[in-house]
């Protein structure tokens, strides 16, 4: 699936996702080789295109109905749903959420 979405010029990744993975390592939960602005500049110079939190995006992540709190899976959810796009996620809950939004397990 990423293989044909990179070929296809349809791979995207929402632009808090960048911000996510920055407080994971702060946090000390996540090791990379790369600072997030390296990584953020391999992925978009692989062709990965970024997807902008625009307003609208914001209200309809708070709107979410039966998600969870995480504000990070709020907004990359609604961002997801705003451009009517599979998302590609290892995270349960986002797996087994309720809802229209077209997902992959990225853990399988």
């Amino acid at each position: 699936m990423i293989e044909n979405a990179v070929r296809d010029g349809e791979l995207a990744i929402s632009a808090i996702s960048f911000w996510e993975i920055a407080l994971l390592i702060a946090k000390g939960r996540m090791r990379r080789p790369h600072s997030v602005r390296e990584l953020r500049q391999l992925l978009l110079g692989l062709g990965m295109t970024e997807l902008p939190v625009t307003g609208e995006i914001a209200i309809s992540a708070g709107e979410l109905e039966n998600l969870h709190g995480d504000p990070a899976d709020r907004f990359i959810a609604a961002t997801a749903l705003a451009y009517d796009a599979t998302l590609m996620t290892a995270d349960e809950r986002l797996l087994r959420w309720r809802n229209s939004l077209r997902r992959q397990n990225a853990g399988v």
